[in-house]
């Protein structure tokens, strides 16, 4: 296989130096540029062509390299031939430092170089620099002229530094491809199911498929999706694997699997992408660029910090990045992203892919049939992705910014956008329907959107002249918010509404997304193939139609590993929990509960939809049965205390306890109360999400599209928190334990025909007796095995 790369690229990596300097982070859109690129490539003569692609190939550490790129102009009048390279940015052409200028005439000179290996009667180029300074799209225009002699030599320069370097990335390919093709499963067999599950992964990754994979409790799917997805690399189909997650908590898990597989004998480079905020070095938080030491001449240490850490070391944890950032004096997240390039696994959280505010460009810009995805919890991504799509600009913000900018000349124009702005605030606002504090619309309010338009064109004049005012981090603030508002409005189609919110404090306009799906099968698409999975994708045909609603994807589910005699599923239709209802079954769900945890000692969790809903029950609960050690989960718990709230589960023989915890909430899924922590739960209510506007607008826009709208707002989200709570009692093979549902509505058929496989045999109660009987039948079964 012949090994490609951009000249871009190439001039970016081998002659960058200097300074990491985000003064140079250009404001301006890719639309913007695209739209200046084409503006003058118009007004160019007839013996201009625009976006002519060159290429050449070349022998390098033994073999053949195709270099290519697409120069933005090529004009032949005469015999004489003129490239042109157009640039856009908001930086002054007088600031613009050294290396930035080297950059941009090396592209123009490598295509010169490729232009002249192609035709051997060229003799020399002329070279055209074209910067355009946005916004206000002021034109420099600078020329040099090169030498057939010069280009070439050139080019051997830049393509003998960059041989090191292909020789380092073919040595770590070698190692990806031979060991992934030796490496074994590393455990002595595969649990039930596991092997399937292994086999259909592997099978989407050299197929090039999308699968949407329900993996129940106990399969093993971290290491059950990356062993097979690894072995994939010995095909060369695959060269890069994603592994995306949701929570911290499962990057951890993924990172323990890839380093059980390299004591197997695997050979991988991989890489924990964090957030800037929880990488970056202390000392980094309130510098400036131009006085942060880790971006003062990060370029000239980069590659030495490249070839240290890729040479040494192979598992690259947030500690390994911090180690060598530290040691090589680099900024620890933009040296992350750096070394990614050079990485065969990235785990990483969703909104690197699926997020069109801060997606990865280096690597979800285009397709690339050489990578694949695996993304854990697939679940979560519903909710995630639809917030991802979803934006709001607010009427304090704009205010509050107005406030902060003097009333002088130089502020004069912006605060005049601003003040428009508001003005178009207070108008929405009268609009609104008397009695009424929101509104929604089908379509954006176009004289709205205009304004904010222009807000961001005045926006981005003052930051391209005032990079060093006091006020740059409040304008850049807003600047990103406003950025983020016409982001997401440049998509605005039938699945997203336009709404208007009135508090007392402030007004609101809110794009909001009904349905993030089609977005998430763009994404997807833009790899080799996928694999969406979670213990709870039930049922496989909601998750397919909102997690991509792609008809070609295929589908998976398997049997729970475990004895369905492990646990017992009890449905109390003596209680009801409708909203109108929950005060008079609120002694009947606390003396329910105190059965269960009488029943056997032990600990115990009990769920309820609410927090307020979970007050009452835990204080009723508290009052009736004062002896009994109980703790709650609040809202907004740091880390250190969900630890404190876990920690109390650990030592059932002798300080047994009750946990309160928030359906859909942290407790509910993603923990691990293995063995005796935890042998049983109380689900209280069929989870449905709480009456709202929002929820009611998904429910409405699904009902039109296929007349499931309550199914799809409503009752199927609750049904995955269920599950997902219930899943918390049985862990491994080793454990017991007693899933209670303390609503009528979980035997009404049209909640039963959603229960999986594993829960086909839940048995009803009718009364509290019955209640107390099922439990002791079950515990001494247990006892008889």
């Amino acid at each position: 296989m012949v090994q490609k790369i951009g000249v871009r690229e190439l001039v970016g990596f081998i002659l960058r130096s200097g300074d990491l300097n985000s003064s140079l982070s250009s404001f301006n859109t890719p639309q913007a540029g695209t739209r200046i690129h084409k503006q003058l490539q118009r007004h160019r003569g007839s013996d201009y062509q625009a976006e002519v692609a060159l290429k050449t190939e070349v022998e390098l550490n033994g073999r053949p390299v195709l270099i290519h790129g697409r120069a933005d102009g090529i004009t032949t009048h005469d015999g004489q031939v003129e490239i042109e390279e157009i640039k856009t940015s908001d930086a002054e052409w007088g600031n613009l430092p050294t290396n930035q200028l080297t950059l941009y005439w090396g592209q123009v000179k490598l295509y010169a170089a490729l232009l002249m290996r192609a035709d051997p009667d060229v003799s020399s180029v002329a070279l055209t620099l074209t910067y355009v300074q946005t916004p206000d799209e002021l034109i420099m225009r600078e020329h040099q002229s090169i030498s057939r002699t010069q280009a070439l030599d050139f080019f051997t320069q830049v393509t003998a530094e960059y041989e090191s370097w292909l020789a380092l990335k073919e040595q770590l390919a070698l190692d990806r491809v031979q060991t992934a093709a030796q490496v074994s499963f590393p455990f002595p067999s595969y649990r039930k199911g596991q092997r399937e599950l292994a086999a259909a992964v592997y099978k989407s990754a050299v197929l090039g498929k999308h699968l949407l994979l329900e993996a129940p409790t106990g399969t093993g799917k971290t290491i059950s999706t990356l062993f097979p997805a690894v072995k994939a690399f010995a095909t060369d189909q695959v060269e890069r694997l994603f592994y995306l997650t949701a929570k911290q908590s499962t990057r951890r898990v993924a990172e323990e699997a890839l380093e059980l597989l390299r004591q197997h004998g695997l050979r991988i480079q991989s890489i924990t992408l964090t957030a800037k905020e929880q990488i970056q070095f202390p000392e980094e938080a309130d510098l400036e660029p131009e006085q942060n030491p880790y971006f003062q001449g990060y370029y000239d240490r980069l590659k030495p910090a490249l070839k240290a850490i890729l040479s040494e070391r192979q598992h690259l944890t947030k500690a390994v990045v911090q180690d060598y950032a530290r040691r090589y004096q680099l900024d620890p997240f933009e040296f992350s992203l750096d070394v990614s390039l050079f990485c065969d696994v990235i785990v990483c959280d969703y909104n690197y892919l699926f997020d069109p505010v801060v997606k990865l460009q280096r690597f979800f810009t285009v397709e690339n049939q050489q990578n694949f995805l695996l993304v854990d919890e697939a679940h979560n991504l519903v909710d995630r992705a639809r917030e991802m799509y979803s934006t709001e600009l607010t009427q304090t913000d704009c205010a509050t910014l107005l406030q902060s900018l003097p009333r002088n000349q130089a502020n004069r124009a912006l605060r005049r956008r601003l003040q428009e702005l508001l003005q178009q605030f207070e108008r929405l606002q009268t609009e609104l329907p008397t009695g009424k504090t929101t509104a929604e619309r089908a379509k954006p309010d176009e004289v709205f959107t205009m304004a904010v338009t222009k807000s961001l064109d005045s926006l981005r004049r003052w930051l391209a002249k005032h990079p060093t005012d006091p006020l740059v981090e409040t304008v850049q603030q807003f600047f990103l918010t406003v950025t983020t508002y016409l982001k997401i409005n440049d998509l605005f189609g039938d699945n997203f509404r336009w709404r208007i919110i009135m508090t007392e404090e402030t007004v609101t306009v809110r794009i909001f997304c009904l349905d993030a799906s089609p977005f998430i099968k763009a994404q997807l698409e833009l790899a080799r193939g996928s694999v969406l999975f979670s213990a709870t994708l039930s049922p496989l045909t909601y998750y397919q139609r909102v997690l991509g609603d792609n008809p070609k994807e295929l589908k998976y589910q398997l049997p729970s590993p475990f004895n369905s005699n492990s646990q017992t599923i009890l449905i109390a239709t003596y209680i009801n929990t409708t909203y109108n209802q929950r005060t008079n079954s609120l002694a009947s769900i606390v003396a329910s509960i105190h059965k269960l945890v009488t029943s056997k000692q032990g600990n115990y969790l009990v769920f309820a939809p609410s927090y307020a809903y979970l007050d009452q029950i835990y204080q009723a609960y508290r009052k009736q049965y004062p002896h009994q050690l109980v703790q709650k989960q609040h809202p907004n718990m740091d880390a250190n205390a969900r630890d404190q709230f876990l920690a109390a589960f650990q030592q059932p023989e002798t300080h047994p306890i009750v946990g309160f915890a928030l359906l859909g909430g942290i407790f509910s899924e993603g923990i691990d109360l293995v063995g005796d922590r935890l042998i049983g739960v109380a689900i209280v209510g069929v989870g449905l999400p709480g009456l709202n506007t929002e929820t009611n607008l998904i429910r409405d826009y699904f009902e039109q599209h296929n007349g499931r709208g309550f199914e799809f707002a409503y009752q199927l989200p609750g049904l995955n928190h269920v599950f997902q709570a219930a899943g918390r009692v049985i862990r491994t093979i080793h454990d017991r334990g007693v899933i209670l549902l303390l609503d009528r509505r979980f035997a009404e058929p049209r909640y039963r025909q959603w229960f999986p496989a594993s829960w086909q045999q839940a048995q009803i109660v009718h009364n509290p007796a019955e209640l107390t009987r099922q439990l002791q039948t079950f515990w001494q079964s247990q006892t008889d095995l």
